[in-house]
């Protein structure tokens, strides 16, 4: 197979799932021997980005201003100059700048178009740019049953589902229940100290979250006699000091508050799991796949969560006990309970591994290059 040039957009690269695809795909374009460009406003992951080997050309492409359609010139010429066979577009605004630019090329010498849905974006003319790629990547089968219903002129053969995955190395099993690493955390956080179990439920500070279905949970757990306390790692952001005052209010009324801990992110997530006894996903909004779901199973620790979006998905294949139908708080306790006097046996593999993903990705790059 003949060395291809990929082009990645996105509008940055600061943190989030789809600015650590991008950088996975760069990562495994440059290991097979292929040439890996990616285009953004820049970011704290630039280093990283380039240390792997890939290249970084700084345009502002996310930017919502008419301002930002100086830009098609600048990817035009770009495509041109670096021979590019492959323009992946990874966002709204992003892909609208590419597909313009390509459209501006002759056809004999367009690099060939690919997106990815990486999320349940509001449906409509701006997002439907999502659905043009040549091949348009769909990061669950709930993205993909979410496009096809939203955009019904769109062929489903270019449809190609390809899960987020995780390296195995960086979440490995743990013993349940494993005392040292939840010693750490209670050095770290003492109110999650206590001989009951520890919830965790990671996530940044938003209502989207669930997080107050969280405290109601843990109220009843405890009112049920079990000493439990519940983290939540990510809770507690800059420009989020009133939802976290609203958060720590609704604690005290409910009696909790001194067995609940708001922190920052924790940037030891892999022995967050390790030390939790149940680990929550309780988003208000569907979501387009559920990475904490695969993390925490890869490690060896039960879910619980709201049955729908990625998150239902993936607990109906990997660990159907946990799932839970959308806002049922009877039922999240009961299951809750059930979970711990009796945790699901863990998985023997994970498929949802980050080698997966990358040469699936890598496949589909060959498949429809050979087709130029």
């Amino acid at each position: 197979m003949r060395r291809l040039t990929v082009v990645q957009l996105l509008p940055a690269l600061e943190s989030g799932g789809v600015e650590r695809s991008t950088l996975e795909i760069a990562a495994a374009l440059v290991e097979a021997g292929h040439r890996a460009v990616v285009v953004s406003a820049g970011g704290r992951l630039v280093p990283a980005l380039r240390d792997a080997g890939a290249e970084h050309v700084q345009l502002d492409i996310g930017r919502k201003s008419l301002a930002t359609l100086r830009h098609v010139g600048a990817l035009r010429r770009l495509f041109a100059e670096t021979g590019a066979d492959i323009v992946h577009a990874r966002s709204r605004l992003p892909a609208w700048l590419a597909w313009r630019a390509l459209q501006g090329m002759p056809p004999g010498e367009r690099p060939r178009f690919v997106t990815t849905v990486h999320g349940l974006n509001s449906p409509g003319w701006y997002s439907g740019i999502m659905t043009r790629g040549e091949k348009v990547i769909c990061v669950s089968d709930t993205v993909r049953d979410y496009v096809l219903a939203h955009y019904p002129q769109t062929d489903p053969a270019k449809l190609a589902v390809i899960p987020r995955g995780i390296d195995p190395a960086q979440f490995p099993r743990a013993a349940s229940p494993d005392p040292q690493a939840r010693a750490r955390v209670v050095a770290e956080h003492p109110r999650l100290g206590g001989d009951g179990p520890l919830l965790l439920l990671p996530g940044r500070g938003t209502r989207l979250k669930g997080h107050a279905d969280a405290l109601r949970l843990l109220a009843a757990l405890r009112d049920e006699g079990f000493d439990a306390r519940l983290w939540l790692p990510g809770a507690r952001e800059a420009g989020r000091a009133d939802y976290i005052a609203e958060l720590e209010t609704e604690a005290a009324r409910l009696g909790v508050a001194e067995a609940v801990a708001f922190t920052a992110p924790t940037s030891r997530i892999a022995e967050a799991y390790a030390a939790s006894d149940l680990v929550l996903q309780l988003s208000r909004k569907p979501e387009a796949f559920g990475r904490t779901v695969v993390e925490a199973l890869a490690v060896g620790r039960p879910v619980l969560g709201w049955a729908h979006g990625g998150v239902g998905e993936l607990l109906a294949q990997l660990q159907p006990q946990g799932a839970v139908a959308p806002f049922d708080e009877g039922a999240l306790f009961s299951t809750a309970r059930a979970l711990l006097a009796h945790p699901p046996p863990s998985l023997a593999t994970m498929p949802y591994t980050l080698r997966a993903m990358q040469d699936a990705t890598l496949d589909l790059y060959r498949t429809i290059a050979a087709t130029r």
